[in-house]
């Protein structure tokens, strides 16, 4: 999932919000208005709405601290991470590579809820340290919003501990399973497994609440259900993909045979004339015999039609010299990291300095449709 709006960097880990973020936190502040009235009646709307809003922005806060705890364990164990999203389930962590080891696996995943579980325990003893007591109502917004977080985030810390992959339970599931067989797909497949049960629990109780008066709350947990499950199964599918790329190198999978085109033409005749009349997806883009680019059909619709006569290839090409460069021999679960680190859908391959071929992720996905009957509507991402 990729943010809409960047808000910064935290340790050269990009922070954004998606854009159902807005959604949710509307969601919430209506949610706790309607609660803060209720706990405390005699609060007028300004303060009631003020309280309800500050508790929905620092609620999220906490979950970026949750999510910064999974990163920056991960980097300090050698794994880059690119961005952290929150969206309207809360928040994602784009790490890139696996971890290397139960261990590593293990850790990274409970760090995540046992930092949300001592953010709950310090706002709870803030305001127990404010003046309030277990068992009575809070006394000022300020208490009323640290027991709202406090409680929240126990209620997190517990939640992302059910043993549902992808769920941070889920994964401290798989990292147990990894450490005991020694096989990290084995104990993937088995954690994905429990996912799915788990989220059909969650939908068949979610649906069974709604029919007996639970209404929207009902409603919800099925949708959390629904998400887990879809979640579940990419995380099942995903490790077959990787196993069905771990043995095989870029030489294997990339395109040797990508037909070549001057620089000079424009975008009309190089649709006309080679796009739509040639089987090859990519084309190298040539100046004095030397190939100077990289073109596909995508660069072609970035250019709008009454322009395409006007517009020449060497114009819209990617140069070869700010693509990515692996080599042959480089693994393709390797050269993948390598296009989700720089963002990129094709890689140039090289030899001693020549040009030997390009290496895309729609290459990727007919190999593994050839030679191991993954079907089209899943993603190649490492």
């Amino acid at each position: 999932m990729r943010p809409q709006i960047k808000l910064g960097r935290i340790r050269g880990i990009e922070i954004g919000l998606h854009y159902s973020w807005f959604v949710i936190a509307l969601l919430i502040a209506f949610s706790l208005a309607s609660h803060f009235h209720q706990v405390s009646p005699s609060w007028n709307p300004a303060v009631v709405w003020g309280a309800a809003i500050i508790t929905s922005c620092l609620f999220f806060f906490t979950l970026l601290l949750h999510e910064l705890a999974h990163s920056l364990l991960a980097t300090s164990r050698g794994l880059r991470v690119r961005a952290i999203t929150l969206f309207a389930l809360g928040g994602v962590s784009q790490i890139e590579s696996e971890a290397k080891d139960a261990k590593s696996e293990f850790w990274i995943a409970i760090v995540g809820p046992l930092t949300s579980l001592v953010i709950g325990f310090v706002l709870l003893g803030v305001a127990r340290a404010s003046g309030w007591r277990m068992g009575s109502e809070p006394g000022n917004p300020v208490i009323a919003v640290l027991l709202w977080l406090g409680y929240i985030n126990i209620t997190l810390a517990v939640f992302n501990m059910i043993p549902g992959f992808p769920l941070d339970g889920g994964r401290v599931l798989r990292a147990i399973i990894w450490w005991i067989t020694r096989n990290a797909e084995r104990a993937t497949r088995g954690a994905a497994w429990v996912g799915e049960v788990v989220a059909f629990l969650f939908i068949i109780y979610g649906v069974f609440r709604f029919f007996v008066g639970a209404n929207f709350g009902g409603l919800w947990m099925a949708f959390i259900g629904w998400f887990l499950l879809d979640a579940a199964r990419s995380s099942y599918v995903q490790v077959g993909l990787v196993a069905g790329l771990r043995d095989h190198h870029v030489s294997e999978i990339m395109d040797r045979d990508c037909a070549s085109v001057a620089g000079y033409l424009s975008v009309r005749d190089f649709v006309d004339e080679y796009l739509l009349h040639s089987g090859s997806r990519c084309f190298v883009v040539t100046q004095d015999h030397h190939a100077a680019g990289v073109v596909t059909a995508a660069e072609a619709r970035k250019v709008s039609r009454d322009r395409w006569d006007q517009t020449s290839l060497q114009s819209v090409m990617r140069p070869l010299d700010q693509m990515p460069r692996v080599p042959p021999d480089m693994p393709v679960l390797k050269a993948l990291e390598l296009m989700t680190r720089e963002g990129v859908d094709e890689l140039a391959v090289t030899s001693n300095g020549e040009l030997e071929g390009i290496f895309s992720r729609a290459q990727v996905m007919r190999f593994l449709q050839i030679y191991s009957g993954v079907g089209q509507s899943h993603d190649i991402a490492a």
